[in-house]
């Protein structure tokens, strides 16, 4: 099965040969490595040039293709034709040397699959407990695995707002648990969302769909619509055996009060992909859920040590909120 790699990246030189050392250690090649880059400096070119990669090929965008969903769409309209799987990491990922096999495999396991996801295992706090233990509030539990729950997921569940759904599935009323919410089991399973950044799909779903530009820069939930549009259409899968590390390299990230903006419009913009005409029960709830982690937020200005931080993006998140009620995305 030939495969592409996309890797669309602004102003991190050094994470991306991190990524690229770790590609070049896999047991399966990519077909073609296509990086697009829109970075407004020459570090990052420099830095390839000094180092050698099979299959290579580099393009570098103006203002006009920049942001995480356009470049993305200029990556996939690069792609050779005999391609059948293109892949997409973010630029601060460090793949298992197995990573690209295991995809490959879940693709070969599962042939109606549309799209395979990888497993992001640095960042798993999961403890086999087995499959008669009963969980305590305070405890996330799933197919035989448990971790602590975050204070917001606590309180959700006191206040009746926790997802319905289990990970990688959308409620009604958004505020879901990621993939990354199941366990380190060497297990796939089927979901309908998938981090964009740990990716994998069809060749053939872009003949139909593109990432949408509405997630301008970078682009935060820009996955979960896309993968949402996808799973009407067909299935997806993650596969946990498919590991990989991520970094959460700082540099081109975009400022706190924008990042708490963009949490609560993108995130409506995501629910009502899901669920456009959203009964009153859940327009309550996803209200109610939104307010409530705006002020944890702002709690978190006496709790954490990074006070302008939480305060900024509380701002931010009420901004956002507030603006939803005059200028609703489109």
């Amino acid at each position: 099965m030939k495969f592409a790699l996309i890797i669309c990246t602004y102003m991190r030189p050094k994470p991306i040969l991190q990524l690229l050392q770790s590609v070049k250690a896999q047991t399966v090649y990519p077909d073609e490595i296509i990086i697009v880059d829109g970075s407004l400096n020459q570090d990052t070119v420099t830095i390839l040039n000094q180092n050698y990669f099979k299959d290579l090929h580099y393009h570098v965008v103006t203002s006009e293709n920049r942001g995480l969903t356009k470049q993305r769409n200029f990556g996939v309209g690069k792609v050779n034709d005999a391609i059948e799987v293109i892949c997409f990491l973010d630029d601060d990922t460090v793949l298992e040397t197995t990573y690209f096999e295991q995809i490959l495999k879940t693709y070969s396991d599962y042939p109606q699959a549309l799209g395979v996801g990888g497993y992001i295992c640095n960042e798993t706090k999961f403890k086999f407990v087995g499959y008669d233990y009963q969980p305590t509030n305070k405890e996330f539990y799933f197919d035989g695995w448990k971790q602590n729950d975050g204070s917001r997921f606590v309180l959700r569940k006191k206040l009746g707002l926790d997802s319905d759904c289990p990970p990688g599935y959308s409620s009604l009323y958004s505020h879901g648990r990621s993939v990354g919410f199941l366990p380190p089991n060497g297990k796939t399973y089927e979901v309908e969302m998938l981090m964009g950044g740990v990716s994998s799909f069809r060749k053939k779903v872009f003949e139909t769909l593109r990432f949408s530009t509405y997630f301008e820069g970078y682009g935060l939930y820009e996955d979960a619509d896309f993968t949402l549009k996808v799973s009407k259409i067909g299935k997806l899968y993650l596969n946990t055996a498919a590991k990989l590390n991520h970094y959460h390299d700082a540099s081109g990230r975009p400022n706190q009060f924008q990042y708490g903006k963009m949490v609560v419009r993108n995130g409506w913009y995501v629910w009502r992909t899901k669920n456009p005409k959203p009964l009153f029960n859940h327009q309550l709830k996803w209200h109610g859920i939104t307010l409530l982690l705006i002020v944890i937020r702002y709690s978190n200005v006496l709790t954490t040590n990074s006070k302008k931080e939480a305060f900024t993006e509380a701002i931010g998140r009420t901004i956002g909120w507030l603006s939803l009620w005059f200028n609703k995305p489109k």
